[in-house]
Order: C-alpha cells, then sequence, then structure tokens
C-alpha cells in the first residue's frame, strides 16, 4: 500500500534529485566590468564603447580575491557560479522542510 502524498517529501526529493551537476559548481560572485584598454586608436578610447572584462570575487584563504576570466568561458563560469546560487536556496528549503518533519515527529511523540 502506498503512502499518502506528502507534499513536502516530494519536494525534498526534486530538490536532492535537481543537484546531481555538484561537481561543477563554483563559489563567488561574478563580475563584469567596462574598461578601456589604452591604446589611444582603439575604439574604446572615446569612453563610449568600452571593453568587457569578466571576473569571479571569491574569498581565498579568508581574504577577497579577483580571478580574471577569459571571455570565451565567461557563459560557463557565470552557469557554474549560478549553480552555487540554486544550491544555496535548495538546502534552506531541504532544511527547513527536515526542520518541519522534525518538530511534528517530536510533537507526535508520546510523552
Amino acid at each position: 500500500m502506498k503512502s499518502p502524498r506528502e507534499p513536502d517529501l516530494e519536494l525534498r526529493g526534486k530538490l536532492i534529485r535537481s543537484l546531481g551537476a555538484l561537481r561543477e559548481i563554483l563559489p563567488g560572485s561574478f563580475v563584469e566590468r567596462k574598461r578601456a584598454c589604452g591604446r589611444p586608436n582603439c575604439h574604446c578610447a572615446d569612453g563610449k564603447r568600452l571593453h568587457a572584462q569578466y571576473q569571479i570575487s571569491v574569498l581565498m584563504d579568508g581574504k577577497p580575491k579577483a580571478l580574471h576570466i577569459p571571455v570565451e568561458w565567461a557563459k560557463k563560469v557565470r552557469e557554474k557560479i549560478e549553480m552555487r546560487h540554486r544550491f544555496d536556496a535548495a538546502a534552506a528549503t531541504i532544511c527547513g522542510v527536515n526542520l518541519k518533519r522534525f518538530l511534528k515527529e517530536k510533537e507526535d511523540r508520546p510523552a
């Protein structure tokens, strides 16, 4: 006999299954900056059409560090960092479901 549907358990299972690609996760924040390169004849010299520069900002050994990201890696790196944000949100939801279930179990426990 199948147990009655428990939406919290279904949500928890769905979130856990969605985290399958964690081996690709990256910490930090993705940063896109615009800058002039300094060459006087470049299109960026007028200050209007600046070059894009990509970085990730991370803590390394407890200190903030900005790491340069090549343009061709930008999309992939951004996705891996966004994965970290999804992971954090999923972990918070899973913990909330587990706490709710724990408190209910504790409440239902015979004295």
